[in-house]
C-alpha cells in the first residue's frame, strides 16, 4: 500500500514509509483511567505523507530519518485529518535505523 491508497476506517496491510518528523512524547489519561505516553510521528513515501500515533515503548523505537514497515494497522480520521494507528494487532518494524 501506499499512502496514497489509505483510508479511513480501513484496514493497512502492509505499509513502507519513513520517518520526517517526531514530536515529544506526552502523557494522556485514557477514558479507562490509565495514564499511557503517546509520539506522533510523521510518515512519508512518494505519494504523500500521514501522521501516526506510537503508544508507550513503541515510541522510543523510532527516530527521523527511519524507515518503517508497518502490518496490520488501521486508519482513523480525526478533525479532518486521516491518521494511522498500529491497535492490537498492528504490527511496526524499522528496517534502516538511522
Amino acid at each position: 500500500m501506499k499512502i496514497r491508497d489509505l483510508i479511513s476506517g480501513r484496514s493497512v496491510d502492509e505499509l513502507e514509509a519513513k520517518v520526517i518528523d517526531k514530536k515529544e512524547p506526552r502523557t494522556v489519561m485514557t477514558k479507562f483511567g490509565r495514564t499511557l505516553t503517546v509520539t506522533n510521528i510523521t510518515l512519508e513515501d512518494e505519494t504523500g505523507k500521514i501522521e501516526m500515533f506510537l503508544w508507550g515503548e513503541d515510541g522510543d523505537k523510532v527516530e527521523v530519518g527511519d524507515e518503517l514497515r508497518i502490518k496490520d494497522a488501521y486508519v482513523k480520521e480525526f478533525r479532518g485529518e486521516r491518521q494511522i494507528t498500529l491497535g492490537r494487532n498492528g504490527k511496526l518494524e524499522v528496517k534502516n535505523k538511522m
